[in-house]
């Protein structure tokens, strides 16, 4: 399958402030990418300089095999055949729904027109609503509309900024699912840009971790989850503890907690050369690795709980003092001070080059290369 979208080598500053640095990623058809990040790692001038808005200082990018922008031609971005959609909606106050999500077409009267709105309308759930205004519409029925009127055009790519920032959080994750099953059905390629993690793991099929205006990590959610290729990116998906390992065989890292055992080679330098006994690892361990278990010998303290649902976060406190997540069902209800007995069901744990007694101290944007290490016995 070749890539609707190829960025390769992107670079943009403003005045002498790198935004980003040697960018590159590509997008499969039909997929949806996500571009996550924190404030000011680069992520929304990524989007601008794909759309038109901006123009690379260096780098290239290509669209549908045709080359869109570099540091030297600019497509005007009415030319590329993107669709974009913004945090705040933009819809015109004073049109109708229908004539909002015509705006964007030739002839906006025309049979073939005004079908077209009528597709757009049902295929975000929309068809009785063309009639009505904007005010009249909810925060999740304005961004529906909003992504009718980007998909109109029939656009080769869809950009979406922020999109659901303006929204509670219980609709912003269903509306999410919607969006994403409203592009599958229309086959439509996209990019979202967020800042949250749950809502780039609804929608995308592939994601792009960026930190200083480049990307660290570029893969599906559940690799980047279980396999993050940097420190940083498992610093900043998810939730979890590093803890301190010492490789005491082959493919068995000891923690506090006991011996993980590993069916792959134990790689844990830059050169990817195999770790030998006595090497250092700060091993990740995530708040589903720590099981509550009454009858395990193994004990910890509850200092702090916070209540899920289904499920309670506990932070627990080792008898070294060492603090860890545990992930819970509710029903399992410990008061803070309470010591609970728990145990290791490890099946993805990500061990990164480490130094004796230093899991905390090193900068969490040390780039390593990851072990993945099965299930501790």
């Amino acid at each position: 399958m070749s890539a609707i979208l190829s960025v390769d080598a992107l670079s943009h500053a403003y005045g002498k402030t790198p935004v980003v640095r040697e960018l590159s990623f590509a997008l499969e058809h039909g997929d949806i990418a996500c571009l996550l990040g924190a404030s000011g790692c680069g992520k929304t001038t990524v989007l601008r300089l794909i759309a038109g808005f901006e123009t690379p200082q260096a780098g290239r990018i290509a669209l549908g095999g045709e080359l869109i922008a570099d540091a030297r031609r600019q497509l005007p971005p009415e030319k590329r055949r993107i669709g974009m959609v913004f945090q705040d909606y933009a819809l015109f106050p004073h049109l109708t729904i229908a004539q909002n999500v015509g705006f964007g077409l030739p002839d906006r009267k025309s049979a073939l027109a005004i079908r077209r709105i009528e597709e757009m309308l049902d295929l975000v759930g929309l068809a009785a609503q063309g009639g009505r205004y904007p005010h009249e519409l909810s925060g999740g029925q304005q961004q529906r509309v909003a992504l009718a009127r980007a998909l109109a055009p029939a656009p080769h790519l869809l950009l979406m900024d922020e999109p659901f920032s303006n929204l509670d959080v219980e609709l912003r994750e269903r509306l999410s699912l919607e969006v994403r099953d409203i592009l599958k059905r229309s086959g439509t390629s996209a990019i979202l840009v967020t800042h949250d993690q749950h809502e780039a793991f609804a929608m995308a099929d592939v994601v792009g971790v960026m930190r200083d205006g480049r990307i660290e990590q570029w893969a599906p959610p559940y690799e980047l989850y279980h396999q993050p290729a940097t420190r940083a990116v498992a610093d900043f998906i998810g939730q979890g503890v590093f803890m301190p390992g010492e490789v005491v065989g082959k493919g068995e890292v000891q923690v506090e907690l006991g011996v993980l055992h590993s069916d792959l080679p134990l790689e844990c330098a830059e050169t990817c050369m195999t770790c030998q006994r006595d090497c250092h690892l700060d091993v990740l361990l995530r708040p589903d690795d720590i099981v509550h278990d009454d009858a395990s010998e193994l004990q910890a303290e509850v200092v702090a709980k916070s209540f899920r649902g289904a499920d309670f976060l506990y932070t627990l406190r080792l008898a070294s003092g060492r603090e860890l997540l545990s992930l819970v069902p509710s029903h399992h209800n410990h008061a803070v001070g309470e010591k609970i007995g728990i145990r290791l069901a490890v099946d993805h744990v990500i061990g990164f080059r480490g130094t004796p007694g230093t899991a905390h101290e090193r900068p969490a944007a040390a780039t390593v290369v990851p072990i993945a290490i099965a299930r501790g016995r």
